[in-house]
C-alpha cells in the first residue's frame, strides 16, 4: 500500500503566501524511488480515471470541460488553463492553479530527494481556501461548506495523490 502523509508544506511552495495572509492551506506527499518531472506528475495527476469523475462533474455543473491533452498542454507549460483553473504561478518543480472563481486554488511539487543513498522523488499535492472574510480584528471565516466537507477532502486529497503515484509506477513499469 502507498502510504501517503500530511504535514507542512516546504517553505518555498507556492501556497506560503496564502497561507500568510489566513486561507486555510494543507499539504499531503508521498515518495518514489525513482525522478519524477513535474511534466510527468501533472500529466499523471490530471489524467487519472479518479480526476476524470471530477473533471467530468466539472463540465457538466459549471460548463469547464477538459481533455488528456488539454491536461498535457498544462503539464509542458503549453496554456495556461485547464478545466475550471488558470496558473496562478508555476517555477521549475511546481504549479499554482486558482480555479474560475478565485476560492481554491490546488498546487503539485516534486521535490528530488534519497532515499537509501538512491535518487528519488518527493510528490507534493495540496490545497488552498481562500478565506470569504477576514474581519477587522483578523478572524479568518472560510465556510461552512468546507468546515462540512473537511474529512471528505482529506480522503479525497489522499486518493489523488495515490491514483497519481500508481500511474507514474505504471508507466515506468511500462504496463
Amino acid at each position: 500500500m502507498t502510504h501517503i502523509s500530511e504535514g507542512d508544506a516546504p517553505e518555498n511552495a507556492l501556497t506560503a503566501k496564502d497561507g500568510e495572509r489566513g486561507a486555510h492551506t494543507d499539504c499531503f506527499y508521498v515518495d518514489l524511488p525513482w525522478n519524477v518531472t513535474l511534466e510527468q506528475f501533472i500529466s499523471a495527476f490530471y489524467t487519472t480515471s479518479l480526476f476524470k469523475i471530477e473533471r467530468a462533474i466539472l463540465s457538466v455543473t459549471v460548463r469547464k470541460p477538459s481533455t488528456d491533452e488539454g491536461a498535457l498542454l498544462l503539464a509542458q507549460n503549453k496554456t495556461q488553463s485547464f478545466a475550471a483553473w488558470s496558473v496562478e504561478g508555476r517555477t521549475l518543480n511546481q504549479i499554482l492553479l486558482r480555479d474560475y472563481m478565485g476560492k481554491t486554488k490546488s498546487w503539485l511539487m516534486v521535490e528530488a530527494i534519497s532515499i537509501n543513498a538512491t535518487p528519488a522523488t518527493r510528490l507534493y499535492f495540496g490545497s488552498v481556501i481562500v478565506p470569504k472574510k477576514v474581519s477587522e480584528d483578523g478572524r479568518i471565516f472560510i465556510g461552512t461548506i468546507f468546515h462540512l466537507f473537511g474529512g471528505f477532502h482529506k480522503v479525497y486529497s489522499r486518493a489523488l495523490l495515490r491514483a497519481a503515484y500508481k500511474k507514474l509506477e505504471s508507466s515506468r513499469s511500462g504496463a
